[in-house]
């Protein structure tokens, strides 16, 4: 399944994103999470890749899960950080094997283990890994960008320089970032078709599922929490987490519905290994006729 293919034919396209179980318990919950979200009829499963390699195996297994038991549409990520091109060509080969046509390209974080040694011909850009695999392997490649830039990047203005030099180099969509406010999203794409950037960009969608991961991933990812949004946790902040999820859940079908009746390719759901938010919101976006 070739992802550029979807977005030429089907809009929006819905895709929902998973990282490997990190531990028995997680994988023992898992294939139930998939299949839920699975009967929502997903048109791609995304699956990340550790830092570092870190989890390699791990995120291998998965999407093989995915591909081979399920039968399910998926991508398969590659983080390049301290992986040398020989390593990179083994996870590639791999994924090649199992059938996967789609290979979604970061640079990944370093690894927070202090003693990791990065390769030395390790790629210091995404956009030079996606000029190495497109070289050497017929994949479709996909690519992030980020509509509040990245948190190394020098400006949005620079990340954007950053995002075409990987277009240029192969990639053929790019799927952003979450933001919480809409107009993050359409500013970043009227300056991407700018600066010539032509192909896909779909956003990314991260629903509330605590105020505490809410917090931590907005520092880590550089998403704000607007004051609309942070107004809406506070209301919430000290009830059950039942009613955190479901203003999460009402936020984003807001959210999604303001994307879609403006035309957007698609919309990608980070899913965090969880059913309930992705599935509602899926669900009432469907009966209100938007997918």
């Amino acid at each position: 399944m070739r992802v550029t293919e979807l977005y030429e034919k089907k809009s929006p396209v819905v895709s929902m994103e998973f990282f490997p179980p990190r531990d028995e318990s997680a994988e023992a919950k898992f294939d139930g999470i998939v299949d839920k979200l699975a009967d929502r009829n997903p048109d791609y499963m995304t699956v990340t890749f550790g830092a570092g390699g870190s989890n390699r195996d791990g995120s291998y297994q998965t999407v093989k899960k995915l591909v081979k038991e399920k039968d399910l549409p998926s991508v398969a990520y590659i983080a390049g950080y301290g992986l040398g091109p020989d390593e990179i060509s083994t996870v590639l080969d791999n994924y090649k094997e199992l059938g996967v046509e789609t290979i979604f390209v970061i640079r990944g974080d370093k690894p927070r283990d202090e003693n990791f040694a990065p390769h030395p011909e390790s790629f210091d850009y995404a956009s030079d890994m996606i000029g190495f695999i497109k070289d050497r392997y017929d994949f479709a490649l996909g690519c992030a960008g980020y509509p509040e830039g990245h948190l190394e990047a020098e400006s949005l203005d620079k990340d954007i320089e950053a995002l075409k030099k990987k277009q240029d180099n192969g990639a053929e969509y790019v799927v952003c970032q979450y933001c919480y406010d809409n107009n993050f999203y359409f500013d970043y794409v009227d300056k991407c078709r700018a600066a010539g950037i032509t192909v896909p960009i779909i956003p990314g969608v991260m629903p509330v599922y605590t105020v505490k991961l809410t917090n931590i991933l907005s520092k880590v990812c550089g998403s704000t929490i607007t004051d609309e949004l942070q107004k809406k946790i506070d209301a919430v902040a000290d009830a059950d987490k039942e009613d955190v999820l479901q203003m999460g859940i009402d936020f984003a079908v807001d959210q999604c519905r303001g994307l879609l009746k403006a035309g957007v390719p698609g919309l990608h759901f980070y899913t965090m290994n969880r059913s309930k938010s992705t599935s509602e919101i899926v669900d009432r976006l469907q009966a209100g006729k938007l997918l």
